[in-house]
């Protein structure tokens, strides 16, 4: 099947590599990138991806898809389907959902980098039961479960809410690590009780390189795009005129990271955010075995 796919980011670019690996015939754009994974195509118009039957969007928030969809698959045939992979909050695909012509879905993705690379990663699915059986063979040729969650929507909801469990997890590890160190226990161990405690959820374990280690560890979601997908969350909360106290709690925490330059740092230096609001240095820690990176 010939598919369009726009955005070769983080996420994206396996994303489209594993496509193309199954076999499909993968076009994509991000005027970002130079070159494309082997056997993707690269365009250099968006219009472009207008001509296959199905596009893929990976973009990093609303007004980006928003712009894509409804510029760039301006031209598309009538009944060509586009699904919105990014984390952009279920407004905005329920909007472009209502566009002539045009079919969308959303079907945003948990899962790191790493993951992504791997096929790994797990994808929520909003979309008509016909529709989902339509994407689901192209979704698994790059993500390892399937959810239908409901209507169009329905996978952004999803995304959003699992993301604001894993901002309150990953404040509540910051804190645990924070309260370890205040007792002058060592690091590497603390985290190794904690990964193997009542609380050692996945998370836990695909983190600790990035708590104790993050100057030898890579990015796999950086403060921003959680802080960027929990804003989202509270909006959606907000309306529903649902108070998340835990979720607020993390945004403040997420918030002063970004402030302190922590945007493009990966979301377990929320930890190096606690330590500066209460004005303590790190303790050294021994390197510790390299992990997975954290899914979002």
């Amino acid at each position: 099947m010939l598919i369009g796919f726009a955005g070769l980011g983080r996420m994206g670019r396996p994303m489209a590599s594993h496509l193309a690996r199954a076999g499909h015939t993968v076009l994509a754009y991000d005027p970002m990138v130079e070159s494309a994974p082997e056997r993707v195509v690269l365009t250099d118009s968006v219009d472009a991806l207008a001509a296959a039957p199905l596009s893929i969007s990976m973009l990093p928030d609303g007004e980006s898809t928003h712009t894509m969809v409804v510029d760039g698959l301006c031209n598309a045939a009538t009944g060509h389907l586009h699904i919105v992979m990014g984390t952009v909050g279920p407004d905005v695909v329920r909007e472009l959902a209502r566009l002539p012509r045009l079919e969308v879905i959303d079907a945003p993705v948990s899962g790191s980098v790493s993951m992504a690379e791997t096929a790994s990663i797990t994808t929520m699915i909003g979309a008509t039961r016909e529709q989902y059986e339509r994407v689901r063979p192209v979704l698994a040729a790059m993500t390892a479960a399937q959810f239908h969650a409901g209507r169009v929507g329905a996978g952004s909801v999803a995304k959003l809410a699992v993301n604001a469990v894993l901002a309150g997890l990953s404040q509540a590890v910051a804190e645990g690590l924070l309260l370890a160190e205040a007792g002058q226990l060592d690091l590497a161990t603390f985290y190794d009780i904690l990964r193997n405690s009542a609380a050692g959820a996945p998370y836990v374990g695909y983190k600790q390189q990035a708590y104790l280690a993050p100057e030898a560890t890579a990015i796999a979601a950086p403060v921003s795009l959680i802080r960027k997908d929990l804003g989202l969350a509270l909006e959606l909360a907000h309306r529903h005129r649902l108070t998340l106290p835990g979720s607020e709690a993390a945004l403040t925490v997420l918030d002063d990271a970004m402030a302190g330059g922590l945007g493009q740092a990966d979301m377990a230096e929320v930890l190096t955010a606690l330590r500066r609001h209460n004005d303590v240095a790190p303790r050294e820690t021994p390197s510790t075995p390299s992990q997975t990176g954290a899914r979002s």
